[in-house]
């Protein structure tokens, strides 16, 4: 290899490196020059080090030899994609045959050089190497923050109704069949939609959503097919249309039941011949998506109302999921109750309820019409406007609160009962004292045992229930 000359680029960010080669010379080579570029770098003169190496430590980057007597330099490349996928690896290699390269590709390298190679040449790779490390750790934190925003594809609820959609997702999302998700508006289809990307064999690749009914019906073909420049007014270039950008990965048509019917003639080729066809083109392209559809309507009706084509409703619904409405699964309200409210606070609260349990017990007698949405607006209105966590019930929006204490959305629960009125009055009182029992015994004008014995016999009563 040649000396390493000057660069005038900034060198690239430091790289933790396991070089592997039989060459003595070049061990030392590595040694001195590595480091120079300001990279960490261990040495090791065989393949079995080098696997005993990466057995106790994670690189960002092996550089190893291909024709390394004994353990070979795929051998060494299998066994860090085993343990670490994501450090990359580069082949140094004295045969500059296309066969080698192309093996080496195939073992999962991320590029080749062949010796003797100019050390300007390698330090050009390791920039990459380094430039695509950057990408994916920006790639995860935004996908981490977004997360944190949307409360991630994590579908939660432990009612059976719930369990059986996770069922029924862990069993098709392996598929590449297309599904349909029917439910309520605001029950989370598209939280449905993003757990089957997830947990799919394209998970690597892009979620791209559109909603069927809120683009105008002159732009829902450019927009999911493209236009070429010029195609019409305004196209003053050309344009992706979402299924192709979403090659490799998946489509999530949400209210797929709004598609005008010569836009669902035309997304009906797409689905039986994977052929998509730019706005203005006279050539088609293959496109390798998979396409999951939602809609809050009943799409056998409308075939027989003559507003849904036949021929697609059997090709969008192959596999249908039901998301179940808020009201019949209020035992998870709870959950999703704590989990929004720590989404919507200024300050993270490590576990700690968000949400009273007589708020709760509120939320519960409520019918949810607008469903998981609706919940969520009313738990960052509460946030926003309570004084301190947790929520109580009277940190409900006005609105809401005036309907319970009217009663129109209370479910119907029968003539309450002395009792019932007492336990009320404790977790009342407790609430406004932020959780002090002492003092809300206080107020009331009972002794603490008698709070604590009708707190045991409320949660005895409800155990046995």
């Amino acid at each position: 290899m040649n000396n390493l000359q000057t660069m005038k680029n900034k060198p690239p960010s430091s790289l933790k490196i396991l070089f592997a080669d039989y060459e003595e010379e070049l061990q030392e080579i590595m040694k001195d020059e590595l480091p120079c570029m300001g990279h960490e770098v261990t040495v090791c003169p065989d393949g079995a080090t080098a696997i005993a190496a990466l057995d106790v430590n994670t690189y960002d980057c092996i550089l190893v030899d291909l024709d390394m007597p004994g353990m070979s330099g795929l051998d060494v490349i299998e066994r860090c994609k085993a343990v670490s996928p994501d450090t990359e690896a580069i082949v140094l290699t004295g045969k500059s045959s296309l066969e080698s390269a192309v093996k080496a590709l195939r073992f999962g390298a991320f590029d080749y050089l062949t010796k003797p190679c100019k050390l300007v040449a390698l330090e050009a790779l390791l920039q990459r190497v380094a430039d695509k490390r950057e990408l994916t750790n920006k790639y995860r934190a935004v996908k981490r923050r977004l997360e944190h925003v949307e409360g991630g594809t994590r579908l939660l609820g432990e009612s059976t109704l719930m369990q059986r959609v996770r069922a029924m997702i862990d069993k098709v999302a392996p598929t590449n069949a297309t599904v349909l998700i029917q439910g309520e508006t605001g029950v989370g289809k598209e939280l449905v939609a993003r757990s089957l990307h997830e947990k799919s064999l394209r998970h690597e690749g892009p979620f791209v959503a559109i909603n069927c009914g809120a683009l105008p019906e002159s732009l829902i073909e450019s927009e999911l097919f493209g236009h070429r420049k010029g195609a019409f007014t305004g196209a003053d270039e050309q344009r992706q249309g979402l299924f192709e950008m979403a090659q490799g990965g998946t489509v999530f048509l949400d209210e797929i039941a709004e598609l005008p019917k010569a836009m669902q003639a035309k997304l009906l080729r797409v689905l039986e011949d994977g052929e998509v066809r730019r706005v203005g083109d006279s050539d088609s392209f293959q496109v390798d998506v998979r396409v999951v559809c939602a809609t809050h309507r009943n799409l056998k009706q409308m075939v027989d109302d003559g507003d849904f084509r036949q021929d697609l409703m059997y090709r969008v619904n192959a596999i249908e999921i039901h998301t179940p409405p808020l009201r019949d699964r209020t035992e998870d309200i709870a959950e999703l109750s704590q989990h929004l409210c720590r989404r919507f606070a200024a300050s993270p609260h490590n576990g700690a309820q968000c949400v009273s349990p007589r708020a709760i017990e509120r939320l519960q007698a409520y019918d949810w019409p607008g469903n998981v949405r609706e919940l969520a607006n009313v738990l960052e209105h509460a946030s926003i406007f309570c004084e301190q966590f947790p929520i109580t019930a009277d940190d409900l929006p006005p609105q809401f609160r005036a309907q319970l204490a009217s009663g129109n959305v209370a479910r119907s629960r029968g003539p309450i009962s002395l009792k019932d009125l007492e336990l009320q009055a404790i977790h009342e009182a407790i609430e406004r004292h932020n959780g002090s029992k002492p003092l809300a015994a206080k107020e009331l004008g009972i002794s603490l045992k008698t709070l604590y014995n009708r707190l045991n016999q409320e949660l005895t009563s409800s155990k046995s229930a």
